[in-house]
């Protein structure tokens, strides 16, 4: 037999097994495809973007190894998100910052406009993909002493205030252009290193810039607003202006939608837990899945348990609708492609196994408070073949299945990557 005959085979098998538990592969198939995943653009060259000229990366932010290859202009970049998304399966987004403008010429953060945009517009109707955007309030002048929109010099926050003004004209540009709407993101780095003497100040003054910044109404059908918390960050350990509590408050009061980044909260806080709180007061969510090792460090996702539970509050709440999903990590000690390609697969592998576990049986058994069920069938989910139903979704979708990818990626890096110039 052929490794794709095989594959098929072992499908049918796993299909079958999976239909006495009353679940439909192909209509589970099917729904995967429908979920988007946003791709952040900043894994490929590790948050420097295109400014010119460009900027030191600031903000608490730090990007950690020197693996050869990495994209270091636009056309760069692009090759090598076309490359990543050719190996993974389904429907993908990609997320940009503000700094990937492309421009000859320095231009004023607070002066982007949607044409230093189109080359990636192009680029993402050519790949039938829509695009997510953010601001930038780091790697700036003006944000090196760890303040931006809550910054106490007004000139200062004007500034800020312009620029997240601008960004959301890029950002509606985008779901016009693309047809579907764009997520634009708004998180500082604004914080302290020591202990302030007054936390109402920066607050009072973040959410008047906020404020501000969101005034001028956008239809949802192209834009839409969100803000992300942060806990703490290099430079900000002992005070985060944004903290969790001011976002959940911003976004419940003025109808933003709200950032969840699974490394922004305290070591033994997990946002699976959160999503069935906070959309109990807010309309829709963005996740940013990452993965923090003791800290807000942004490593490739795992297939881990809780990028499972994620998955699964996902499903078995039935909130799809409400959630955009989006990944946020940099790793320059590994191929920055393959990061993309591992993180982005096993989102979709964690989605796959929720949509195939038998959400509704275990409904009915708690909701008859007979436990013994509930574990009983939870458990044995985890045993169930989800892994042939994904090999067969990869082959079906024409991208390579198992590790195959990897010798995609390691032929990319001898023909593409390794005659790049070191920058």
């Amino acid at each position: 037999m052929s490794q794709s005959q095989k594959v098929e085979a072992a499908y049918t098998m796993a299909r079958d097994v999976f239909a006495a538990t009353g679940i439909d592969t192909e209509a589970a198939l099917n729904r995967l495809d429908s979920i988007p995943i946003s791709m952040h653009c900043w894994q490929g060259d590790d948050v420097r973007g295109f400014e010119n000229p460009a900027g030191e990366l600031t903000g608490g932010i730090q990007v950690s190894g020197n693996y050869p290859g990495r994209a270091s202009t636009p056309g760069e970049l692009r090759a090598d998100l076309d490359f990543a998304m050719a190996q993974i399966p389904g429907q993908k987004r990609l997320n940009l910052h503000a700094i990937y403008l492309e421009t000859d010429k320095p231009v004023s953060r607070d002066a982007i406009e949607p044409h230093h945009f189109h080359n990636w517009v192009e680029w993402a109707k050519k790949a039938g993909i829509g695009l997510d955007f953010n601001p930038t309030c780091f790697s700036h002048r003006l944000s090196e002493d760890g303040l931006t929109l809550s910054h106490p010099d007004k000139a200062v926050r004007d500034f800020w205030i312009a620029h997240c003004q601008a960004s959301r004209k890029v950002s509606e540009y985008f779901g016009k252009q693309l047809g579907t709407p764009s997520v634009m993101n708004i998180w500082v780095p604004d914080g302290m290193k020591d202990l302030p003497a007054d936390r109402f100040a920066p607050r009072e003054r973040l959410a008047q810039s906020l404020d501000a910044i969101i005034a001028e109404k956008i239809s949802r059908e192209f834009h839409k607003d969100a803000v992300e918390s942060k806990l703490f960050g290099i430079g900000a350990e002992s005070y985060t202006v944004g903290s969790s509590e001011f976002c959940m408050g911003y976004a419940t009061s003025r109808k933003t939608l709200l950032c969840l980044d699974a490394g922004h909260f305290h070591p033994t806080e997990v946002i699976s837990d959160k999503l069935s709180s906070v959309l109990q007061f807010v309309d829709e969510v963005l996740l940013h899945v990452s993965r923090p090792v003791r800290w807000d460090s942004d490593h490739v996702v795992l297939f881990d348990d809780e990028l499972q539970a994620i998955a699964n509050e996902l499903i078995r709440g039935d909130v799809l609708g409400k959630v955009n999903i989006g990944l946020d990590f940099f790793d320059a000690s590994i191929n920055r492609v393959a990061a993309w390609v591992i993180g982005t697969r096993n989102t979709r592998k964690a989605l796959l196994r929720a949509l195939l576990e038998p959400a509704s049986r275990l409904k009915q058994a708690e909701s008859e408070r007979d436990f013994t069920t509930r574990l009983a069938i939870m458990e044995e989910a985890k045993s169930m073949p989800w892994s042939a139903v994904w090999d067969f979704y990869c082959l079906s979708r024409n991208v390579p299945v198992g590790i195959a990818w990897l010798d995609e990626v390691k032929n990319y890096e001898r023909n593409v990557l390794s005659k790049r110039k070191a920058a």
